[in-house]
C-alpha cells in the first residue's frame, strides 16, 4: 500500500516516467516517426553519437548548436512527457525559457497526442544516453538574449492542437499533409521567410509561399516544391517523386546538399504508403507564378556541339568537365547523372546550388533500395570565377532553359564563403586574381 502511494505520487511529478517500461510497439512507433522526423540529422553532430547534439547551424544572427536529446541528465532524461510536449509542440524548454526556431516547434505544433506519446518512449527507452554537455550558441549579446524569443513565439508560433482532418478529405492526401506540414517539417527549410524569420506560410491556407522554396542558406537553396514546372514539381509525376524520396534519384534528377541528409536518414525508412502520401500531398499544390508553363526542349545546343561547335561562352568549359557525364544534349543518364535540360534546379531565379555544385561537387547517398553511391568532384581548383560562371551560364540558358545569368562575383563571394566553412581543403586555389 505504501509502495503504491510513494508511486503514484511520484506519477504525479512526473519523476518516475523512466522507470515505466511502455509498449515495445510504442518505442518502435516512436523510432519510425523519429525517422520521418529526421531528428538525427540536427541533433547529431559530424562523428558524435546519435542524438547526442552538437552540430552547428548557421543563422543570420550567428551559430547555435542543436541539444542533446538524448535521455541522460545532461539531454532530457529528467523531462516528463509535458516537459517534452511542452518543448516539441510549444517550443519551451524545461526550464521555461523559449528555443530557438530552429527547432521547427510551429510545424510540431499539430501533432497528435499519440505520436507524441511514441516520440516520448522512444527517446526516453529506445536512445543510448550519452553524457554529452549542450554547448552554447556563438550568437554575441544582446542578440544572444532569450527573453525575445518569448515574444516571438506569441506573434507566430500557432497553438498547439492535434491534427484533425478535413470533412471528406481524401485520407492518403490528408496523411501526407500531416507528415509535410508537421512531422516532417519540410517548411522550415523550404518555405521563405519574412525578415523577422517566421515561415511566410505554415500551410496552403496562409497563402502561396508555403514550400515557394528558400533564400541561401550554407550554400544551397531549397528548392520550390509546389506546381511550377520552371522550378517547382511541375514536370514530376507522383511515382517519379516517390522514387526520388525513397532512393534519392529519379528518371532525371539526383539529391544533393541538405535534401541528402533526409533521404539517408529518414526518407528511405518510411513506408511507401507514407512516401505516396507526401507526393500526392505535395502534387496538389498549385505552382507559384500563374503564367507557368512546361518545359521546351531545344536542340539547337546540341546540334552545335555534336558538330563541334563551341563557340557559345561556357561551352568549351562544358565539354572539358560535364559532358562526359551530362551529355552534350543536356538529358545525363537515368537514375546515375541527372539532365540539366529543363531541371528545375538548375533554372531557380538563385544559382547558389547550382554554383556550389561545381566549386564544391556532390554525392549521391548509397540507400537500401538503391545501393550505388555517384560523387560529382569538385571543380573549385580546376575552374576560376569566370570559367565557373560562363559554364553555369551556358547550362541555364540551353536545351530550352530559361534563367538568368551570374556573374563571376557572384561565384567569388560563394567561393570565400566556401573556404571559411571548410578551412583547411583545397577550395579557392584557382581564382581570377
Amino acid at each position: 500500500m505504501n509502495r503504491m502511494l510513494i508511486a503514484t505520487l511520484l506519477m504525479g511529478t512526473g519523476l518516475c516516467a523512466q522507470a515505466a517500461q511502455p509498449d515495445p510497439q510504442q518505442v518502435q512507433q516512436g523510432e519510425y516517426l523519429a525517422r520521418a522526423g529526421d531528428c538525427v540529422a540536427c541533433h547529431t553532430a559530424k562523428g558524435g553519437k546519435p542524438f547526442a547534439g552538437g552540430l552547428p547551424m548557421e543563422t543570420p544572427i550567428g551559430t547555435i548548436y542543436s541539444t542533446n536529446i538524448t535521455p541522460s541528465p545532461e539531454g532530457i532524461g529528467s523531462y516528463s512527457f509535458e516537459d517534452f510536449d511542452q518543448a516539441l509542440r510549444r517550443g519551451i524548454a524545461k526550464d521555461g525559457s523559449t528555443l530557438y526556431p530552429a527547432m521547427p516547434y510551429p510545424s510540431y505544433a499539430r501533432l497528435t497526442e499519440d505520436d507524441m506519446q511514441a516520440l516520448y518512449a522512444y527517446f526516453q527507452h529506445g536512445v543510448q544516453p550519452v553524457a554529452e554537455p549542450n554547448r552554447d550558441s556563438d550568437i554575441p549579446w544582446p542578440l544572444s538574449m532569450r527573453w525575445p524569443l518569448a515574444i516571438w513565439r506569441g506573434l507566430f508560433a500557432p497553438d498547439a492542437k492535434p491534427w484533425q482532418a478535413a470533412p471528406a478529405s481524401d485520407p492518403v492526401i490528408d496523411r501526407g499533409a500531416y507528415l509535410v506540414e508537421g512531422l516532417g517539417h519540410c517548411g522550415a527549410c523550404h518555405t521563405p521567410r519574412a525578415l523577422t524569420m517566421q515561415e511566410k506560410a505554415l500551410n496552403p491556407q496562409e497563402g502561396e509561399a508555403f514550400l515557394a522554396g528558400s533564400a541561401p542558406l550554407e550554400g544551397w537553396i531549397a528548392k520550390n516544391l509546389r506546381g511550377d514546372h520552371k522550378d517547382g514539381l511541375g514536370s514530376w509525376s507522383e511515382a517519379q517523386l516517390v522514387q526520388f524520396l525513397k532512393t534519392g534519384r529519379s528518371d532525371n534528377s539526383a539529391v544533393f546538399g541538405g535534401m541528402s541528409d533526409v533521404v539517408e536518414h529518414s526518407m528511405q525508412y518510411m513506408t511507401d504508403a507514407d512516401l505516396t502520401a507526401i507526393a500526392r500531398y505535395l502534387k496538389t499544390l498549385p505552382p507559384s507564378n500563374p503564367n507557368d508553363k512546361p518545359h521546351q526542349y531545344d536542340s539547337k545546343v546540341a546540334d552545335a556541339l555534336w558538330q563541334g561547335d563551341d563557340g557559345k561562352a561556357g561551352a568549351a568549359v562544358y565539354i572539358d568537365n560535364c559532358a562526359a557525364c551530362h551529355r552534350t544534349d543536356g538529358k545525363g543518364y537515368t537514375r546515375v547523372f541527372p539532365a540539366l535540360a529543363g531541371n528545375p534546379v538548375v533554372q531557380t531565379a538563385d544559382a547558389t546550388s547550382l554554383i556550389h555544385l561545381v566549386l564544391k561537387g556532390g554525392t549521391l547517398p548509397a540507400t537500401h533500395t538503391a545501393p550505388s553511391s555517384f560523387t560529382m568532384p569538385a571543380y573549385a581548383w580546376r575552374l576560376n570565377d569566370q570559367q565557373v560562371a560562363d559554364v553555369v551560364n551556358f547550362i541555364r540558358t540551353s536545351w530550352g532553359n530559361q534563367a538568368s545569368t551570374v556573374k563571376p562575383g557572384d561565384v567569388a563571394d560563394l567561393r570565400t564563403s566556401d573556404m571559411r566553412q571548410t578551412s583547411g581543403d583545397d577550395l579557392g586555389q584557382v581564382t581570377d586574381h
